[in-house]
């Protein structure tokens, strides 16, 4: 298990959103910074070099770093048609011999010497992202494939390079996996009430389930 690449966004213009985006992120050579970004709202984000723009719904302590895998994204390129490079999903963590999917929530990565990261979430498409892939009804097709990636929280700060390993340090007592979150928050809502065993959970995304189930 390895983090093939560590990209970092290049600000570009939005047209699905107006203002500019991060989801064009690109590998970057040599060690990167990686720090607790603090509470959302301030587009700051775990990578130093790297932003959100949509400061409403994305950076923060619990979505500071983004990883997917290069197995996926192999798939999504012989589906698709296309070519995806590293960074092609906007994620900073592209990974090999790791399914992110399958994290729990509150695993926990140590990534080269010095880091250590925390399954926090996962991925919610938005317009932002069906706009960048170029895809129709691209928001529908990647829910129901079930594949978001998992957003991280900084535990350890530290610096990170392509080619450093990942080793799981901790997995929680729970089953509750990004895969069966995404699927709960989206298309499977009778799910809901097995995320509350992640303590790990962000508490918006938490207090959002407890309305949900209670709304019936």
């Amino acid at each position: 298990m390895r983090v093939l690449s560590v990209n970092v966004g290049r600000p570009r213009p939005n047209p699905a959103k107006g203002g500019l985006t991060g989801i064009d992120k690109r590998p970057v050579e040599g060690p990167v910074a990686v720090v607790a970004p603090g509470p959302k709202g301030t587009g700051e984000v775990g990578l130093v070099g790297d932003r959100v723009y949509d400061v409403k719904h994305h950076g923060g302590t619990d979505q500071a770093v983004y990883a997917y895998a290069r197995e996926d994204l192999d798939r999504w390129e012989t589906e698709l048609g296309v070519t995806l490079g590293n960074g092609g999903f906007g994620e900073n963590l592209t990974t090999a011999g790791l399914d992110p999917n399958q994290a729990l929530i509150g695993e926990r990565w140590r990534i080269g010497p010095d880091v250590v990261l925390e399954v926090s979430c996962p991925r919610i498409p938005c317009s932002t992202f069906q706009h960048w892939l170029q895809q129709r009804g691209w928001i529908k097709r990647f829910t129901q494939a079930a594949v978001p990636g998992a957003y991280l929280r900084v535990v350890e700060p530290g610096e990170i390079r392509g080619g450093d390993p990942i080793e799981i340090v901790h997995r929680p007592d729970h089953q509750v996996t990004i895969e069966l979150t995404f699927r709960a928050m989206t298309l499977e809502s009778d799910l809901l009430p097995q995320l509350l065993a992640a303590d790990a959970l962000p508490e918006e995304d938490r207090e959002a389930v407890r309305r949900r189930i209670s709304a019936g």
